[in-house]
């Protein structure tokens, strides 16, 4: 079955997140490839969206961040595009107040997981500020700090505007919070376009030189039971689970119940919902995990 790819467009307000995605629409034009962008605004007009080419399917996220306030209206925006649209990718520009994990888990519904593949997270960041970062309040630099840890690629714009020994600090300071994405110093968001072809979450186990302590990007997995399973045997499967993985949701059948229970589950918080529907059983994982092999064969335990 064909899936459609995911990016993620991060960075801070001011970073060159738009830039960056008319660069990518106009390579992906070329390569005549169908696409839909999603666009994110804090507030209740949109400010971007004149950056998108009228044939291109634009959705926008006015008056919230698509990681709180308006995760109800993101998922049936995104349904919506993969019932009207054979896509082969969405790009999704977030607010600059948005954190990378809120943002995965917004986009990944159990409705429609495993229609998607969430290929990369590519933040943008001012040169100049992230230099000045001290002086920011402590959350802003918090937050600056998350996007560079959970990307894929980071852009660093406004170099051209660093001493070649600022640009050399910058580099080595973001490779040392972030070793495995690729950093590129850049002006107006200029990248090789190659390396977007480079994104994929693989299984980072495939690769010998792997390494838990070294490769601890944000990474997902969809799970699709097949049967109910034992809620005791569930709950054990949840205690058992290393603190790398952040968020579960999705639907759960168990054998005492005619219909499953909507299961979330937040920093090892599990939270039960009853449904009065059948629903697809699709789990969703989020965490920074080097393979999810061995998640993956417990649950297959859970139902044998």
């Amino acid at each position: 079955m064909k899936k459609a790819e995911v990016y993620i467009l991060s960075g801070f307000l001011g970073t060159g997140k738009t830039t960056l995605l008319k660069r990518i629409l106009q390579n992906e034009k070329v390569k005549g490839r169908n696409i839909a962008v999603m666009m994110n605004e804090l507030g209740d007009v949109s400010i971007d969206s004149n950056s998108v080419d009228s044939d291109v399917p634009l959705k926008e996220l006015l008056g919230g961040c698509i990681c709180c306030t308006i995760q109800d209206k993101l998922e049936s925006q995104i349904q919506g595009l993969l019932f009207d649209h054979d896509l082969d990718a969405i790009y999704i520009e977030t607010t600059g107040a948005a954190h990378p994990v809120e943002v995965l888990d917004a986009v990944l519904s159990p409705l429609f997981a495993d229609k998607l593949v969430i290929k990369g997270i590519i933040t943008t960041v001012d040169g100049q500020q992230w230099m000045n970062r001290q002086s920011l309040n402590p959350q802003v630099h918090q937050l600056l700090l998350e996007q560079v840890k959970h990307a894929d690629i980071i852009i660093v714009n406004k170099s051209d505007l660093l001493t070649e020994s600022e640009q050399a600090a910058i580099s080595m300071n973001l490779q040392g919070i972030n070793p495995t994405a690729r950093c590129i110093l850049s002006s107006f968001s200029k990248m090789p376009m190659k390396l977007m072809e480079g994104l994929a979450y693989k299984k980072k186990a495939d690769s010998a030189v792997a390494h838990v302590k070294s490769d601890l990007r944000l990474s997902t997995f969809v799970y699709r039971f097949q049967s109910a399973i034992s809620q005791k045997t569930f709950e054990e499967f949840l205690r058992s689970l290393p603190d790398t993985i952040f968020r579960i949701k999705g639907y759960v059948l168990f054998d005492h119940s005619p219909y499953p229970d909507l299961f979330q589950y937040s920093y090892g918080m599990p939270l039960f919902m009853k449904e009065y529907l059948k629903m697809p059983l699709n789990l969703v994982f989020i965490g920074q995990v080097t393979d999810w092999t061995n998640i993956e064969e417990q649950l297959m335990d859970l139902e044998r």
